[in-house]
């Protein structure tokens, strides 16, 4: 994947993934998430830090990017939200269960139903990605 392609892919899907992250985690889910937080006091920030959300937003694209990998030219929409719903699914799992066994940031219930809502936070985001990519032609290979 050329430079211009992968620097539109990302801002196109940082933006994305930020703005799902605020409507899944923060507005659909939100009443959830406060009901399933930590048992310790404390752990929770009253308000959001917003810059370490959107490292984590280009981190969480670039990765999504990464597995799209050289199939950018002939993926489809439905290919892109699989194997970005996959990244999601697994990256989330990995970590929930990791910290579920190490600490008390969360109970079961959350270490099972968020790496499910992560796969569909990651999914649309494949699925955003894939659609830019079609949309932005490769560069032409410079001549030898």
């Amino acid at each position: 994947m050329d430079t211009k392609r992968f620097a539109i892919a990302t801002i196109v899907g940082v933006i994305t993934m930020f703005i799902l992250d605020r409507v899944i985690i923060g507005w659909a889910f939100g009443a959830f998430y406060a009901a399933n937080s930590s048992s310790v006091a404390g752990v929770n920030r009253s308000a959001p830090l917003y810059w370490p959300l959107v490292l984590s937003s280009l981190a969480y694209t670039v990765l999504i990017i990464y597995a799209i990998g050289n199939r950018a030219n002939s993926l489809s929409i439905l290919e892109g939200a699989k194997i970005g719903a996959i990244v999601g699914f697994l990256l989330w799992f990995t970590v929930n269960f990791l910290y579920y066994g190490f600490t008390n940031l969360s109970p079961l219930t959350l270490t099972i139903v968020d790496p499910i809502l992560e796969g569909v936070h990651a999914g649309i985001g494949g699925a955003v990605i894939a659609a830019v990519l079609k949309k932005v032609p490769a560069s032409a290979p410079k001549p030898a």
